[in-house]
């Protein structure tokens, strides 16, 4: 076997971190680069997800499936069995590591193997590589009630390719719902994967020794075993293997391929047929036109990819309703589109602080492909802070899985850092002692731009000591004043926030019983961008009095002449 490299071991508040452990370490500690759930802390038991009666995982395979067989020239112990080297690998690492993280366990790798011959024969017929992983997807039976436990998605099909109900997955047959869990990253490639046999060792390793569970007291190794499955058969079948290899010895074999089914017996030679007894010359039969062979039947077309299309960057400012212009497009092996088919949108390694589809209010959801096997990504509502996310989009079929991955980011809202005039006025507003000023506007913006969503507080100031513009005394104001709901003077208030185009509109300023003079308005935003509003009132002209008509004037109005009376003859 390759030598076994070290890595340093860290598991849920069982760290190991000191070089001088590491150094203590003869063979290798591959261990999750993230800390595990639950490890050494929560106990699983029988009614688990884990537990439940899966069935058959190797429903896919020949009904015998054989240990593979020693290499040529080789001869197994008696009572040994071959495992392929890189699963005898990765039971020996997984032990090795559990070993270190929690040693009061005593996990045996033969426990480990035990399972794994169990559950897959250690994948020995689905092809099992070097780097730990499968050519054949390893999956278990559709846990959907029908003969087996019910087990609804727990994974959107990401490990085991179906979006309704669970199956278990990969060498060691973990339940999705299980593995999200107790998922462990044995090879250190910075991925937790039930499909290779190294982060399912790991990950078996762990859940069989959590809740401080000590295997050397055979009522605790009970326990565990029933805990990964709920099976009396299951756990005696275990045990066998585990004491075979214990007492045995193991033959590490090669990693045989994909398919590697055992041979079927030979079948016993036909005997040796008595020559024919001599016929009468047949009549020639009418010629007739040899049958055309049975064309075979195609097979039916399958989900072959899975295309982008639009922009795969996702932006959008802090806490905004944002629909993404991207789609993603499900085709056959055909080149026909696949209809109908479901895909698993997901907003993952979100730093936002929670983007989420806007309709589901969660961050995955399941759309199906229309009749051009096109499926939207639904409206998107960002997170409340800045940050980024990865944004995935998965279909499976039977056997395979296709994703397309996005990237996305969610920026700060700009802030205003100038208030101006709607009309880019600069001088005084007027108005007349007993009339309001309606409908008066500012314009929030930064850098010359229009900002939404500004806040403002509208109060009456005046200079105080210094130069500096305070509040005046509500108690004792009495310049201008908003009302508010109830009527009442007001001289401080909340303005609503700026819509789309920055615009923010002063609600009705009232001036009756206001004395002629000069008064300021601060409009003042959270982050200290101030506008001062000079507003001047004017007192109301005095009416010019009409004058009243004699009695003398004329319809013209002009004064009729006055006559003098001329003295009397004798």
């Amino acid at each position: 076997m390759k030598p076994l490299h070290r890595h340093v071991v860290n598991t849920s508040r069982k760290v190991l971190c000191t070089a001088a452990l590491a150094a203590s370490l003869t063979t290798a500690a591959v261990v999750t680069n993230t800390p595990t759930a639950g490890a050494g802390e929560s106990e699983p038991t029988p009614d688990s997800p884990q537990a439940t009666d899966r069935g058959d995982a190797r429903l896919d395979l020949p009904d015998l499936v054989a240990d593979p067989p020693p290499p040529p020239g080789a001869v197994a112990p008696e009572g040994a069995s071959g495992i392929p080297g890189t699963a005898l690998d990765a039971y020996k690492r997984g032990a090795v590591s559990v070993a270190a993280a929690l040693p009061h366990c005593n996990l045996p790798w033969q426990l480990l193997a035990g399972i794994g011959r169990v559950e897959s024969v250690h994948a020995s017929g689905y092809g099992l590589k070097s780097d730990g992983y499968t050519e054949k997807p390893i999956r278990g039976p559709r846990l959907d009630g029908n003969g087996f436990a019910q087990i609804k998605d727990s994974d959107h099909g990401e490990w085991d390719g179906d979006t309704e109900y669970d199956r278990a997955v990969g060498p060691l047959q973990f339940i999705p719902e299980t593995w999200k869990a107790w998922g462990a990253d044995g090879n250190a490639d910075g991925k937790r994967d039930p499909n290779n046999i190294y982060d399912a060792a790991l990950g078996a390793g762990l859940y069989l020794c959590a809740g401080d569970r000590d295997l050397s007291d055979p009522a605790k190794l009970d326990q565990a075993i029933l805990s990964y499955n709920s099976s009396r058969d299951y756990v005696n079948s275990v045990l066998g293997y585990m004491r075979q290899y214990q007492d045995g010895g193991v033959t590490d074999v090669p990693n045989p391929p994909a398919g590697n089914y055992p041979t079927p017996p030979p079948t016993a030679p036909l005997p040796t047929p008595r020559p024919p007894a001599p016929q009468p010359p047949a009549t020639k039969p009418p010629a007739s036109k040899p049958a055309e062979p049975e064309k075979p039947k195609p097979s039916a077309p399958r989900l072959a990819k899975l295309e982008l299309i639009g922009d795969p960057d996702l932006r959008a400012e802090v806490g905004a309703a944002f629909i993404p212009d991207a789609k993603v497009k499900a085709v056959l092996s055909d080149g026909k589109p696949a209809v109908g088919q479901k895909v698993v949108l997901v907003v993952e390694a979100d730093t936002t602080g929670g983007t989420l589809f806007q309709d589901a209010k969660k961050a995955d959801v399941v759309v199906l492909t229309d009749a051009q096997g096109i499926a939207r990504v639904p409206a998107l509502t960002a997170g409340p802070k800045a940050g980024t996310f990865s944004f995935r989009a998965s279909a499976y079929d039977a056997t395979n899985q296709f994703t397309v991955m996005l990237r996305g980011a969610v920026t700060a809202k700009p802030v205003a850092d100038l208030l101006v005039r709607a009309d880019h006025g600069t001088k005084p507003l007027e108005t007349v002692a007993g009339t309001s000023v309606k409908d008066f506007g500012l314009v929030a913006t930064a850098k010359g731009q229009p900002v939404a969503g500004t806040k403002a507080t509208a109060d009456l100031v005046a200079k105080g000591e210094g130069g500096a513009w305070v509040p005046v005394d509500p108690a004792k104001a009495t310049g201008p004043y908003f009302k508010g709901k109830d009527g009442k003077k007001l001289f401080t208030l909340e303005l609503d926030p700026s819509d789309a185009d920055g615009k923010i509109t002063l609600p009705e300023l009232f001036t009756t019983d206001v004395a002629p003079g000069t008064y300021f308005l601060r409009v003042l935003t959270p982050d200290k961008v101030e506008l001062i509003l000079e507003l001047k009132i004017t007192a109301a002209a005095t009416p010019i009095p009409t004058p009243t008509p004699t009695p003398n004037s004329t319809s013209a109005g002009t004064p009729a002449p006055t006559r003098t009376p001329t003295a009397a003859k004798p």
